[in-house]
């Protein structure tokens, strides 16, 4: 079976030092530096060995601001054939519901597409929302946590999920959205041509007019979820405690720094 494989990437800040919209409370993502989030390089690997195996194509899906174009052509130099960047001011301040409607009617404008896979969660929101949300908006099957993924020759898959107390294996058939965790694979690194040949590969542009959207159902007049406030994590400076005395006082002292810090 030949495959034609959408893998929805997302570029997570490089700092801490994040700027928020005083008035939305959105992350301010234009002009921040930014990497892939990593689970994402897994599910580009997953797609690329299903490729290797069966043949077909991987098409990269991202939405966000111009500069997310770096991102697109990071995966493209691991080997990607295409990719596609859902880019407009009517997309801003999205949530998880509005995200995964805009990735989904992408989706569905590619035409005859097999798998979606997507990294298990991102590491700026860790919602792990929304390949699911894609695939109840696709109306396909979704395994989420999967950390190992095999095709048959009829169009069907198995796959292992790697949950908390068990493993759980699936029989499933094509289409389907899948989530990968870090678990599945080393992701490759880019070989020095893949990286030149990246820079030679259009990436289109959609935006709200390129899709058949729904005008209240995108952006921030399609999303829900009300961000009350945000803030940094405090960073505490770690410190050494040298006990005095003979090892038995020591023990003891150990014994009531261990109490005091909910240790014991």
């Amino acid at each position: 079976m030949s495959l034609k494989i959408v893998v929805c990437i997302k570029q997570v800040p490089v700092s801490n030092n994040l700027k928020i919209d005083p008035i939305t409370k959105n992350l301010i993502r234009s002009g921040e530096s930014g990497v892939m989030n990593p689970y994402d390089k897994n599910a580009i690997e997953a797609a690329l060995r299903l490729k290797d195996e069966w043949g077909g194509e991987v098409i990269l899906l991202s939405m966000g601001p111009a500069d997310f174009e770096m991102t697109l052509r990071q995966g493209m130099a691991m080997g990607c054939d295409d990719a596609i960047l859902l880019s407009s001011r009517k997309f801003g301040g999205a949530d998880t519901l509005a995200t995964g409607y805009v990735l989904a009617q992408a989706i569905k404008k590619l035409g005859k597409v097999d798998l979606v896979l997507l990294g298990r969660q991102s590491v700026d929101a860790d919602t792990s929302q929304v390949g699911p949300i894609v695939s109840e908006f696709l109306g396909w099957p979704q395994i989420t946590f999967v950390s190992e993924l095999t095709g048959h020759a009829k169009k069907g898959m198995t796959a292992t999920r790697l949950l908390e107390n068990m493993q759980q294996k699936i029989e499933f058939q094509l289409p389907a959205v899948v989530t990968v965790r870090s678990e599945m694979n080393e992701p490759r690194y880019p070989t020095p041509r893949n990286i030149q040949q990246s820079y030679k590969k259009n990436i289109r542009i959609w935006d709200e007019n390129s899709l058949s959207v729904d005008p209240n159902r995108i952006g921030l007049k399609g999303s829900p979820t009300v961000v009350r406030s945000v803030w940094a994590p405090i960073k505490e400076a770690k410190h050494t405690i040298y006990l005095k005395g003979t090892p038995d006082e020591a023990v003891r002292e150990l014994l009531i720094q261990m109490r005091a810090s909910n240790l014991l």
